[in-house]
């Protein structure tokens, strides 16, 4: 028995846990959880082999309830298992507190989670500076006395969407990143929201806060506007939560980039790539000179070496390093393939992109459809990002090549499927990396 307690007072936790606190109740509704625990399992054999429950038996469970938290401790808490091929969790039975231990009986092993749940909407924030301008990469969160607090980070326009508790009084912070000592710039009370909604923030003016934006050409090898490509800022410290740039989608050869920055540096690198030719700048350093940055031209003369596209109802998604982001994993004894890197789209909105699943042992490249977890030895793949269910899930995966260590693998895929609200979306892409091991 290979056994974990995840404690919510770990401040490792979240690093822990799969996926995040969002889940699907037994009527298939969408909620948000607040954890009060979380309980890991794997059953092994004498030689190592994956065991499980024997259908038709449970066994008890006893997760501890962490002190802080057994004043909010419910009587009764719903159970929630983590399910691995639709990347979300699912509610199944109850536990009850016995002290300060939450107990209940569960039929399979997993990930365990006592959470209480929250109805959900869908908020929208834009975020201004005093003048109107538009601020990119700047982190916005919103708190919650009861389901504590979640981050997110302003697109290309200023924007940033999604999913908040319903019926609670929230706080609203921004930040500038890692920047500004990591104080909060702004800080509001928004009450709460009974039906979806998009509020606009603006940042009063602030002498240790400056604006900047920074404009310039972006060509073609051959000295052609680019018509199809990005340009993307980097800025000192604004590696947090997986984002790290700020980046604007190229159709006309010109770009145009707004953020806000503190008097500590005033450093930047720049990126190009130039899609149709499968070129890119590289990184190049700048110096801001404030309020306007006008860096001239920029000339994608270098071949891109790993990538990951794909378009999705319309719209396109790209990994936006060439390499930095892009990992491979392997293991020739189940041959088990993962793919991870990080995407975004026009509206610099991004997250991680997961492809995952099983090869045929015999022959590596070929065509695969979805993976199915409840088949023994199954063959297939799947996309953990998207909000993608595998039920009515019609993708189709073309794998073309598989190269050893140092050699490239690649994939194509297209196809429909429903997501976890029923709606339908169709998907085509392709994924160009090296393998890793």
């Amino acid at each position: 028995v290979i056994m974990h307690h995840l404690d919510p007072a770990d401040e490792d936790m979240p690093m822990q846990m799969p996926g995040m606190l969002y889940a699907e109740n037994e009527d298939g509704a969408e909620r948000m959880l607040q954890t009060l625990g979380m309980l890991a399992v794997e059953l092994k054999g004498s030689g190592g082999e994956d065991l499980n429950l024997a259908q038709g038996s449970t066994s008890e469970i006893k997760i501890p309830v962490d002190p802080n938290q057994i004043n909010i401790a419910p009587a009764t808490i719903p159970l929630w298992h983590f399910d691995e091929a639709r990347g979300y969790w699912k509610e199944e039975g109850f536990a009850t507190l016995q002290g300060n231990m939450y107990v209940g009986n569960v039929s399979h092993f997993s990930f365990w989670n006592c959470d209480v749940s929250a109805q959900t909407v869908n908020l929208c924030v834009d975020v201004f500076y005093e003048g109107g301008i538009s601020l990119s990469n700047i982190g916005v969160e919103i708190i919650s006395s009861t389901y504590e607090s979640v981050i997110g980070y302003t697109n290309k326009h200023g924007k940033v969407c999604g999913i908040i508790p319903r019926y609670e009084n929230l706080e609203l912070n921004v930040f500038a990143n890692e920047l500004c000592d990591g104080v909060s710039i702004f800080s509001q009370s928004i009450g709460e929201f009974i039906n979806s909604g998009e509020i606009s923030i603006i940042i009063p003016s602030d002498s240790n806060i400056i604006t900047e934006t920074v404009t310039g050409t972006f060509n073609t090898c051959d000295g052609d506007p680019v018509t199809n490509g990005y340009a993307q800022l980097t800025y000192d410290n604004l590696i947090t939560y997986g984002t790290e740039t700020i980046t604007d989608l190229i159709d006309d050869g010109n770009f145009e980039m707004n953020t806000i920055r503190c008097e500590e540096n005033n450093n930047f690198k720049i990126n190009g790539r130039d899609y149709d030719n499968d070129q890119r700048t590289g990184s190049l350093n700048y110096t801001f000179t404030s309020p306007l940055t006008n860096i001239g031209v920029l000339q994608a003369c270098n071949s891109a070496t790993e990538y990951i596209e794909f378009n999705r109802d319309g719209v396109d998604w790209f990994s936006p390093d060439n390499t930095e982001n892009i990992t491979t994993y392997y293991n020739p004894e189940n041959h088990y393939l993962q793919i991870t890197g990080y995407v975004i789209n026009g509206n610099g909105s991004g997250g991680s992109f997961v492809f995952y699943g099983t090869l045929n042992s015999s022959s590596y490249t070929g065509t695969y459809d979805t993976y199915n977890s409840d088949t023994p030895n199954d063959t297939g793949f799947y996309l953990d990002y998207m909000n993608m269910s595998t039920d009515n899930n019609s993708i189709i995966y073309n794998i073309t090549s598989f190269g050893e260590v140092g050699e490239y693998i690649d994939v194509n895929f297209s196809g429909d499927y429903y997501n976890f609200n029923g709606n339908l979306r169709t998907i085509s892409g392709v994924v160009h990396v090296l393998r890793d091991e």
